[in-house]
């Protein structure tokens, strides 16, 4: 069951790329949720996914010699809904059908995996500890 939690229903085994397939496979719940109670449900929805992730990681790297498998996407889904925040957020406040924003989705996107993928800095730093929270 933490397995099916952590590979986001499966996802994180599709290859290649399974990080952008989570980041995929995250966008109709993102949708789904904003529909059902806009910003709010899609940031509470992150925050309780994380807490769950947390735990569900720290406790695979505890039972696991692998302290970094692909197949985790689970991080790559919150940190995606994260980023679609501002896009619901503001269709929310204006009334706008979230899908006419588009090129915002698209952008939240593309930024996302730039910084998942290139790791710079900060995230870089943190993501090479190998813990659950990326502790420094």
């Amino acid at each position: 069951m933490r397995n099916l939690f952590l590979s986001f229903g499966g996802v994180g085994y599709l290859r290649p790329a399974p990080g952008t397939w989570g980041s995929l496979a995250a966008l109709p719940v993102a949708y789904g949720l904003h529909l059902l109670w806009g910003p709010a449900a899609l940031a509470l929805a992150a925050g309780l996914v994380n807490a769950f992730g947390i735990v569900a990681v720290e406790r695979h790297i505890a039972e696991s010699d692998d302290h970094d498998p692909s197949w985790i996407v689970i991080d790559e889904v919150v940190g995606q809904w994260h980023a679609l925040l501002p896009v619901s957020a503001g269709a929310f406040a204006t009334g706008a059908d979230v899908l006419r924003l588009w090129p915002g989705i698209v952008a939240a996107i593309v930024q996302f995996r730039q910084i998942d993928i290139w790791k710079t800095r900060l995230v870089g730093r943190a993501d090479a500890r190998g813990a659950a929270k990326g502790e420094m």
